[in-house]
């Protein structure tokens, strides 16, 4: 896609994420990698009115840009993430329900369902608490995410990531229902985690086989 198609995919996306209930009003953020540089949604824009022509375009590694309107806050994770991970081309930061009270109880979730485990990996882990904006944020919620495609980040919300922006909004929803059974499994007694080794096998065969196939 070119860069305006680009743009315009990630307005969509912001009215995408108060459809689905995953932010309220401005928070949250999205971003597409587009050659070196990424496509990232304005600071304080709401995403019903916001236009492609209010989308940043954003260099991964310098931050520059040229655009009137500043980019999110959270930019410099979002240019971190596809620093380190080449295969990973949309970023989506939420702020849902069920997830924002895992993340302020800062507790792991465990391989607790199959497409879980699948899209997002064995858990899902909790970066440590950190300023918004910081680098401790940052350097916290990369670390939290190596070799998953989700992490909830401290009293604050959630990261999903994917190898385009439908995988990674895929996440975030598996995610949302994820840390919503696991609360509820609580009130039962608690979630039983599948096998580490059968959560991780799963995973691998849906990167490398059955989500080529999609």
């Amino acid at each position: 896609m070119d860069l305006q198609e680009t743009k315009q995919m990630v307005a969509d996306a912001g009215r995408r994420l108060i459809r689905e209930g995953l932010v309220a009003g401005t928070w949250g953020n999205i971003s597409v990698r587009i050659g070196e540089d990424m496509v990232i949604t304005p600071s304080g824009v709401n995403y019903e009115t916001a236009s492609l022509d209010d989308m940043v375009l954003v260099n991964i590694e310098t931050l520059d840009y040229t655009h009137e309107r500043k980019p999110s806050s959270e930019m410099k994770l979002h240019a971190q993430i596809y620093k380190e991970r080449k295969d990973i081309n949309a970023v989506v930061h939420t702020h849902s329900m069920n997830v924002s009270t895992v993340a302020a109880a800062r507790r792991e979730v465990p391989a607790i369902l199959d497409d879980m485990v699948q899209i997002i990996g064995p858990s899902i882990r909790v970066a440590k608490y950190a300023l918004p904006s910081t680098k401790k944020i940052v350097r916290e919620t990369v670390k939290a995410l190596r070799g998953r495609f989700a992490a909830l980040m401290a009293n604050h919300g959630a990261i999903a990531i994917g190898r385009d922006l439908e995988e990674a909004f895929t996440v975030s929803i598996i995610m949302e229902k994820a840390c919503k059974v696991f609360i509820e499994a609580e009130f039962l007694g608690g979630a039983k985690s599948i096998n580490k080794f059968e959560a991780h096998l799963m995973h691998q065969i849906y990167l490398r086989k059955y989500s080529k196939q999609k």
